[in-house]
């Protein structure tokens, strides 16, 4: 394919560049940085920004661009996809939000023996939570809040049933089975939220 030269965008850190690819012309940010790696991300709207280490070759970013049309292609696709959510609420109001959420599915799990973990709260990128059975607390995404009720409790009860099983067997699934009939079907509601709930990235 042939490679149309690189352009300068508006003033600021980062130039813009157009690469020919076998799903077309794909327009990027190529940005200079302290960085290992070379990082691609994509943004709101489906801006997509490089990252490379100041000594490597626009060629190289190029060539990377080239290579992940189809990734680029396939998140663009589900960014349109996604649907309209809120902003992320305050710190607080984000607390109170998944502290709500726990506690509307915990009597779900009281007479199994499940004792009413701790919640923290973080912000991640891959996981919209997490169970440390353990240490007797559960971890669940700020962005969240962002979500339905319906998804935020669906996370909660999947989190407190890894205290029962801690891995995704058999048992596990027909546990949330039994407690949440429906639970597939909010599974597939939140997956179309990731593309508007996280940064894409590939490095």
């Amino acid at each position: 394919m042939s490679h149309h030269p690189a352009r300068r965008g508006s003033p600021g850190p980062g130039q813009t560049r157009m690469v020919d690819t076998p799903g077309g012309i794909i327009i990027y940010t190529l940005v200079r940085k302290r960085v290992k790696n070379l990082n691609l991300r994509m943004g709101a709207g489906g801006a997509l920004s490089l990252s490379i280490p100041y000594g490597c070759p626009d060629s190289r970013a190029d060539q990377m661009v080239r290579e992940k049309w189809a990734w680029i292609t396939a998140a663009r696709a589900r960014q349109a996809e996604a649907p309209e959510l809120p902003p992320l609420p305050s710190r607080e109001k984000c607390r109170e939000m998944l502290e709500e959420a726990l506690a509307r599915v915990y009597p779900l799990t009281a007479p199994l023996g499940v004792v009413m973990p701790e919640l923290k709260l973080r912000a991640m990128r891959s996981q919209w939570g997490n169970c440390h059975w353990r240490q007797g607390y559960i971890t669940l995404n700020t962005a969240l809040a962002r979500c339905p009720e319906r998804l935020r409790d669906y996370v909660a009860l999947h989190e407190l049933v890894h205290f029962l099983h801690h891995d995704h067997g058999p048992g596990f699934y027909q546990k949330m089975d039994a407690l949440m009939p429906d639970w597939r079907q909010r599974r597939k509601e939140l997956k179309s939220c990731v593309a508007a709930l996280e940064r894409q990235e590939i490095t």
